[in-house]
């Protein structure tokens, strides 16, 4: 079993989930598992794939991300500095040239275009590291096996539903189940 302690942190200061934590072979036996677990009202399920899966996040049900509200956000904001900033610059530092007009839009387009760009791709970053630490899953358990060849799902539980949840995972076919306590 994997450690979850970081250096220099004490076994007491750890808080680890309390769960069973099953391991699959088959795409379709976690799929089954994963929605056997959601009819029965469990949602707090933690998977870990070693590969993007449709079929799994299909079963998970999960919304949308709010992620991409922040990167349209961040966008528009950029493109509108953009705009803003070289349309003010002209108009505070005029350079009249054979007649052509100040505040010019094509010039300022590539200027709008790349503060899209960066603006949208900081606002990401920025809102990926803001929503994993607040909903991030410090404390699940993990195996390594989860990054190569197999399907994990955690189910956090108390000590009297171990005993049916383990069976509903066994019944769906996982290679192995585990008891996670604190």
């Amino acid at each position: 079993m994997i450690g979850f302690l970081k250096k220099g942190r004490s076994a007491q200061a750890a808080k680890r989930a309390v769960g069973l934590i099953a391991s699959f072979v088959h795409v379709d036996a976690a799929v089954d598992a994963i929605r056997a677990l959601r009819a029965k009202g469990y949602r707090n399920l933690v998977v870990y794939t070693p590969f993007p899966n449709h079929e799994i996040e299909e079963a998970l049900d999960h919304g949308v991300s709010p992620v991409r509200l922040f990167t349209l956000l961040g966008g528009l904001t950029g493109c509108t500095a953009g705009f803003a900033m070289t349309i003010w610059m002209s108009y505070d530092w005029p350079l009249v040239v054979g007649g052509k007009p100040i505040a010019s839009i094509p010039p300022y387009v590539v200027i709008g275009f790349e503060l899209t760009i960066l603006m949208g791709a900081l606002s990401t970053v920025a809102a990926v590291a803001l929503f994993s630490v607040l909903m991030g899953r410090r404390g699940t358990p993990y195996d390594p096996r989860f990054s190569d060849d197999m399907i994990g799902v955690f189910v956090p539980t108390s000590a009297d539903q171990v005993a049916p949840i383990e069976q509903l995972l066994r019944s769906a076919g996982a290679a192995e189940v585990r008891h996670e306590s604190a």
